[in-house]
This record gives C-alpha cells, sequence and structure tokens, in this order.
C-alpha cells in the first residue's frame, strides 16, 4: 500500500498518540500501532521495521526525559565497590539500581526476543495471540489488585519479567511494555520509574530487532519509517512530562486498567473478530 500525503500525516498522529500512551503510563507502543496501521491497510513488512526504529527513537528521548524528570536514575559508570564484592574485581556492573535494571533487561531480553522469534514461526498464530493476551490480562489484574501494596523489590521478578517480555517481543512485536512495566510494580517498582526503565531498555530491544530486520530483509519502506518516527520522537518529552504530573497511586490504576484493556482486546481481536 502507498503512503499518500494524508496517510503519512495520519502515521504521524498514530503514532504520537500510542507513542505518548507509552511513555507516559507503559501501555504498549507496538500492541497498539501494529494492529492499526494493519487494519487501514499497510502490509505487516511495511509496519515492523518502522515500529522498531520509531519507538528506539522514541525510547531513547522518553528515557532521558524520564531521567531528567528524576523519574529513573541512569548511572553507568562501573560500581567498584559491588564488583570487588560479587565479581572478584572482574566483569561490569552499573551504580544505579536503575541501571543494573535497565542491563539485566536489556541482557536478557537480546536471549528472550531470539527464542520468541524461533517460537513465533513453530506455532499458530491464534495460539501466539490467545497467549499474549491472557498474559497481558493477568498482569493487569495483578497490578489492580495489589496496587496498594508496597512490596520489597525482587531482583528474580525483574529478571522472569524481561525474559517473558522479551519473549513476547520476538513473537509478536509487541506485547513488551505492559507485561515489563507492570511486571516491574508487581516486583516491587515505582510505577513511574517503572514505565521510565521499560522507556529505555526497549529502545536497545528495538535497536536489535530492526538492525537484524534490515539485515535479512533489506527492503524498508522508509516513508513509514519517518513517518512512525515524526510522531514518536515528538510525543516522547512532554510524554515523560505527564508521568512527572500523576501520583504514584494514580499511575498505577492507570496502568493496570491501561494493561487489562490491551489484553481483553488482544482476546477479543483473535476469538471474536
Amino acid at each position: 500500500m502507498e503512503l499518500t500525503t494524508t496517510l503519512f500525516v495520519v502515521v504521524i498522529i498514530i503514532a504520537l498518540i500510542c507513542q505518548y500512551m507509552s511513555v507516559s503510563l507503559g501501555v504498549g507502543y507496538g500492541t497498539a500501532v501494529t494492529p492499526l496501521l494493519l487494519i487501514i491497510g499497510f502490509a505487516p513488512l511495511q509496519i515492523v521495521p518502522a515500529v522498531l526504529l520509531s519507538q528506539l527513537l522514541g525510547g531513547v528521548i522518553g528515557g532521558i526525559a524520564h531521567h531528567r524528570a528524576g523519574h529513573i536514575h541512569l548511572d553507568f559508570k562501573r560500581d567498584e565497590e559491588l564488583i570487588k564484592q560479587r565479581l572478584r574485581g572482574f566483569g561490569y556492573l552499573p551504580k544505579s539500581r536503575d541501571a543494573k535494571v535497565v542491563l539485566v533487561l536489556v541482557l536478557f531480553g537480546i536471549a528472550g526476543v531470539l527464542v520468541g522469534v524461533f517460537t513465533a514461526v513453530n506455532i499458530p498464530r491464534t495460539a501466539l495471540e490467545a497467549y499474549i493476551g491472557a498474559l497481558v490480562l493477568v498482569i493487569g489484574l495483578a497490578v489492580l489488585l495489589q496496587r496498594k501494596k508496597i512490596r520489597a523489590f525482587s531482583w528474580k521478578g525483574i529478571l522472569a519479567i524481561g525474559i517473558l517480555g522479551s519473549f513476547n517481543k520476538g513473537m509478536s512485536g509487541g506485547g513488551y511494555v505492559p507485561l515489563v512495566t507492570g511486571g516491574q510494580i508487581i516486583s516491587g517498582g515505582e510505577a513511574a520509574g517503572s514505565v521510565g526503565i521499560t522507556t529505555v531498555s526497549i529502545a536497545v530491544l528495538c535497536a536489535v530487532g530492526f538492525l537484524a530486520y534490515a539485515l535479512v530483509e533489506g527492503d524498508i519502506y522508509w516513508k513509514m519509517v519517518l513517518a512512525a518516527s515524526i510522531g514518536s520522537v515528538i510525543a516522547a518529552p512532554f510524554a515523560a512530562l505527564a508521568a512527572k504530573r500523576l501520583s504514584a497511586d494514580k499511575l498505577r490504576l492507570i496502568i493496570s486498567a491501561a494493561t487489562i484493556i490491551l489484553g481483553v482486546l488482544t482476546l477479543l481481536r483473535t476469538f471474536v473478530f
């Protein structure tokens, strides 16, 4: 399908709205943009690289904005004291906890993406979509039921949710942001910080996905990439500021509601529409 001037503007608006929701509330960018563009009539191979690169650009800008707003503290300098305790002076660990979470999500996320891609080509599409929908719905309900509870931070929870979320990303191109944002909250993370960390980590995973796609396919619809990137980049810094204005409890409630809605819509699309 050809991207006319009118559709170019439409794609910018769609990307802007979806990236705003993603960076401010942890609602999935790819989870929303991909089906909307498919409904308009674009082919998956026109959409996927545009979603990946635009989410990469928006994620970098959104992550910087979250850092400057104070939602996350990204200090990637080598943590000498912890390395001496845990790694006997060898290896690398960043200083701040937020940076450590990003590192864990990215490292295990790359493996999860690759496993997800392999799995996606070997299972029925209906089973894949049903799995994604059910999992996102369960996470949303868990955040809703536990939003007023203060939980101790869990590295095991972060590790598990990072692998699972990236596995989803590799299988379907979506399902990462709502799952990983909600999963961090369940694992003891702050709402705004969880959104910021997810924004940064998904940017890196999108870079890996886009490069892999470019190497394998090579034929990228750059007009679609440009339109989606414009909307994504414009929305990202304003979205981070919007998250700052919301109280932690209200943000958890919105995240849980949005995640539940995405899960239900995915299941309805799979079995009803």
